[in-house]
């Protein structure tokens, strides 16, 4: 495949991106990860001029909810995958930019991770809005392939490695051997829900209105996938009382959060059950000895490891830098001919 090999990459920009609902991940061949922010645009609407670019990424997410009318703050990827079209090539514009110090002329293979699930008409979005953004060629991987080679899996050997890789809108299961997906399944169940999840209850169970980014910093701080009653952690929340109208504070409690996301917990424990399944029985004696890898930022909340582990009976690893561990995988793939070509959705 001559595509492959170029003489640019001995002098190349060329990048790997973890195209993600929550966090944009940038790796550039050589560097490492240089880039991670999250995935939002501010776009001012305006009647006599074209959408205006306001802010992207960090900038634009301390904008969530805090907006004027004319002014939104848009999170182009829904459920792993594009929403906004145009939003999306604006915000992968203004990365590649940024890792490139602005030159412009740089047009960069590019290697992109994408939900297992994906649609052939996702796919395509995902390719033109890269090219659009100015992009050379595109190459797609599946996430949950990318989480396994970062996570530094054996991939290539005739031996099982299962991944559960949990982002911002999708968990992705996979069963991987021989450098392919023996079983995967994708489902948009992940962290957003969650965050979703806790905004409702508070509202339904103390009539407050908080916002997402209250119930993000609600979940990273006190969430808890396992009742531990002996550590109960609270927190104070701020809102909108609904029948006063008037600002408020309460605290609430790690329980509280834990019921609150109960139901995305079980959905991705019954993914993980259902996969488990699936799997072929020589594969699946590999798992009792290798166990489940964990990576993504859901693998992050608390105990979700013990409750899996308690679930399935199965050894139970999270990863070193689970955030990274997608973005990390795609770039060795950049690095690797070989690895890339094993792996590539054609």
């Amino acid at each position: 495949m001559n595509f492959f090999s170029s003489f640019h990459s001995l002098f190349s920009n060329d990048l790997a991106i973890d195209l993600g609902t929550a966090n944009t991940l940038v790796y550039v061949r050589g560097k490492g990860i240089v880039l991670s922010e999250p995935s939002v645009v501010a776009v001012r609407m305006d009647d006599r001029y074209k959408d205006k670019i306001l802010a992207v990424g960090a900038e634009a997410k301390r904008t969530l909810g805090r907006t004027p009318g004319n002014i939104r703050a848009i999170r182009p990827l829904k459920d792993g995958v594009i929403a906004d079209f145009e939003v999306t090539e604006a915000m992968l514009k203004y990365f590649i930019q940024k890792v490139h110090n602005r030159r412009n002329f740089v047009r960069p293979r590019i290697v992109i991770a994408v939900p297992s699930g994906i649609t052939q008409v996702e796919s395509r979005a995902v390719k033109e809005s890269a090219q659009s953004a100015g992009a050379r060629e595109v190459f797609l991987i599946e996430e949950p392939m990318a989480a396994a080679i970062g996570a530094g899996l054996p991939i290539t050997e005739p031996i099982c490695n299962m991944v559960v890789d949990i982002g911002g809108g999708t968990t992705e299961v996979a069963v991987i051997s021989l450098a392919g997906i023996v079983y995967s399944r994708s489902i948009r169940v992940a962290g957003d829900k969650m965050d979703r999840a806790i905004a409702q209850y508070i509202k339904r169970k103390y009539n407050l209105l908080i916002g997402e980014r209250t119930a993000e910093a609600i979940k990273t701080m006190i969430g808890n996938a396992y009742p531990s009653p002996e550590s109960i952690e609270t927190i104070e929340v701020k809102g909108r009382d609904l029948v006063s109208g008037i600002p408020k504070i309460l605290a609430i409690d790690s329980e509280e959060v834990r019921v609150a996301i109960s139901e995305q917990i079980e959905a991705i424990v019954e993914t993980v059950k259902i996969a488990l399944e699936q799997t072929p029985p020589e594969l699946a004696a590999d798992i009792v000895d290798r166990g489940i890898v964990l990576t993504g930022g859901g693998a992050l909340l608390k105990n979700l490891d013990k409750l899996l582990r308690e679930e399935t009976n199965l050894p139970i690893t999270v990863c070193d830098d689970p955030l990274s561990t997608v973005a990390l995988g795609t770039g060795m793939a950049l690095d690797s001919i070989e690895i890339l070509r094993d792996v590539v959705i054609r």
